[in-house]
């Protein structure tokens, strides 16, 4: 429309600049005034012509550009403006048109910030999942040109732990101090991206693979080791990475993003502070770990699982004690599976928290039946203190099965006092009070035994079996028991040996003063309608022994 519009002023103002040179041309040839009214006229439309050029034409002009630049997504020229004076209707025009430049800036600026914002973390002003997963498509287009691409999945280690101390504000810190540090250590052609909570991601382009993912890798660790200063507090943490490389490890960006995290996932579980690359054997073993999570939620459900029990000795009476609760899976096509399978896939899944409300009900149900001087050890989950109903649950099964409290032993690890240290007391506490008594297991196999014991009164410690079974060869090993047993007996705690498997071994306990021990030379773990028969067996052969 504009374009026609010139056009037609174009016409007029030739036609003016005709009508002006027919009057000069006539004024000059006859030498009279006979041309001036043409040349006046012509004269004036020119000029008014020109007026009308550079006030209406020439702005309208240079405002469509502007407009049609600002819908294109290019910024708009604050000098591309209309003269605005005056209240007639040419002015509100003008005034009109600039308002709408600036309406039209103002959205640019607003939808450029929503974009941004639609692609990045808002907390570290990092590329977020969405966007990573764009540059990873645009990335892969070299690898069709024969180049490699590597994928780095990153997990900070230990920074729950900076949260549950400091607080939030101070693990929001720590994750843009990281992002910082990502930033610095990537090269301009890398994609350094935050993908979760305390989850990042890089992918590295133009570089000789796999060395060049390792040497990235190697300095992520290194530079994420160094310690962070938070308001005063000096933090350390550290990164585990998984690598996948394509097109070796996959073609989608998904894939790539599922195999670097399996990778990670073997970092972890490698100690954590290292890299690994993705091996085609990792995808195997997470279907199995997939497949073992389903199951054990249906076992849960459909009540596969089962309480065998291990007959408890004291030495001092030559009499069956007690007996350890240990769960048992029947799987309907595997048979049993070994605890050390699924019951840490359990912890992991949140599931140990109902299935030990389980174990404990059933355990307490079963040991009300036996003879009154029989108690039952069950085994306790660093997880279940973590859900600060242990002792709620613990109530409800002597609750329900009638079972005294004092028969009632319940065996922790160390590694339970190394979480929430304050809250774990308590409960421990809260459970002494009922009468129940605590037992620690493993013990010497964990972290600052002795200052475990400082903290919390135990009745009883375990000696790991890992003692026991050296004791026949290793004179350190008979050294650590009859210090442990020396040990129980100054602090007023029983001591129990496990692993125990023959005579000898349970021999040297008796010299060393253990207060109890348990192991197959007496019971492999029976199902609890073997108990009375197991007890009866177990007192003939302990009274033909003495």
């Amino acid at each position: 429309m504009l374009n026609t519009i010139r056009a037609k002023f174009a016409a007029a103002l030739l036609a003016g600049l005709v009508v002006t040179i027919l009057g000069l041309s006539k004024g000059v040839s006859s030498g009279s005034a006979v041309g001036e009214p043409a040349l006046i006229a012509g004269t004036l439309m020119l000029v008014i012509m020109l007026l009308i050029e550079r006030i209406v034409i020439n702005p309208i002009t240079r405002l469509t550009r502007d407009v049609v630049a600002i819908a294109n997504g290019s910024p708009s020229d604050a000098a591309n403006r209309l003269v605005a004076k005056g209240s007639d209707e040419v002015a509100t025009l003008a005034r009109t048109f600039n308002d709408l430049i600036e309406h039209l800036g103002a959205r640019q600026t607003l939808e450029q910030r929503l974009e941004h914002m639609a692609h990045h973390d808002a907390l570290t002003d990092l590329p977020n999942r969405l966007r990573l997963r764009q540059a990873t498509e645009n990335e892969l287009a070299r690898v069709q040109r024969g180049e490699t691409i590597a994928v780095l999945c990153l997990d900070l280690d230990h920074f729950k732990s900076v949260n549950d101390t400091l607080g939030h504000p101070a693990g929001d810190c720590l994750l843009r101090t990281v992002a910082e540090r990502l930033r610095q250590s990537v090269r301009e052609t890398d994609i350094v991206a935050r993908v979760g909570g305390d989850e990042f991601a890089v992918v590295q382009v133009a570089a000789e693979q796999p060395r060049g993912a390792i040497v990235l890798a190697d300095r992520l660790i290194e530079t994420l080791a160094k310690p962070f200063d938070l308001d005063g507090h000096q933090v350390v943490i550290g990164t585990s990475i998984g690598i996948a490389l394509a097109p070796s490890d996959g073609l989608d960006t998904d894939q790539l993003m599922k195999n670097a995290d399996m990778a990670l996932y073997r970092a972890k579980a490698d100690g954590r502070g290292v890299s690994r690359f993705f091996e085609p054997e990792m995808d195997a073993k997470m279907q199995a770990r997939r497949t073992l999570e389903i199951d054990l939620r249906k076992a849960l459900v459909e009540d596969e699982f089962e309480l065998y029990y291990q007959p408890l000795v004291n030495l001092q009476s030559d009499a069956v004690s007690g007996f350890e609760a240990l769960l048992r899976w029947n799987h309907p096509t595997r048979g049993l599976v070994p605890p050390s399978e699924f019951i840490p896939v359990a912890e992991e899944m949140g599931l140990i928290v109902p299935l030990g409300e389980k174990i404990l009900r059933q355990a307490c149900t079963e040991a009300a039946g036996w003879p009154d001087d029989i108690k039952v050890a069950v085994n306790l989950s660093p997880v279940q203190f973590k859900s600060k109903t242990l002792a709620l649950a613990v109530i409800s099964a002597l609750a329900s099965s009638g079972l005294p409290p004092h028969r009632l032993e319940l065996e922790i690890t160390e590694s339970v006092l190394l979480q929430d240290s304050e809250l774990t007391l308590t409960t421990l506490h809260q459970l002494r009070a009922l009468g129940v008594r605590i037992a620690m297991d493993d013990f010497g196999t964990g972290y600052s035994s002795l200052s475990y014991l400082r903290s919390f009164p135990f009745d009883k410690i375990k000696i790991d079996q890992s003692f026991v079974r050296d004791m026949s060869g290793k004179e350190d090993s008979i050294a650590i028991v009859r210090a442990v047993a020396g040990l129980g007996k100054n602090l007023g705690m029983a001591t129990t040996a496990e692993g125990v498997e023959t005579q000898e071994q349970l021999r040297y306990l008796r010299q060393e003063g253990c207060t109890e021990v348990q192991g197959y030379l007496f019971s492999r773990p029976m199902p609890a309608r073997n108990i009375r028969h197991l007890l009866e067996r177990v007192r003939n052969e302990l009274r033909r022994a003495a």
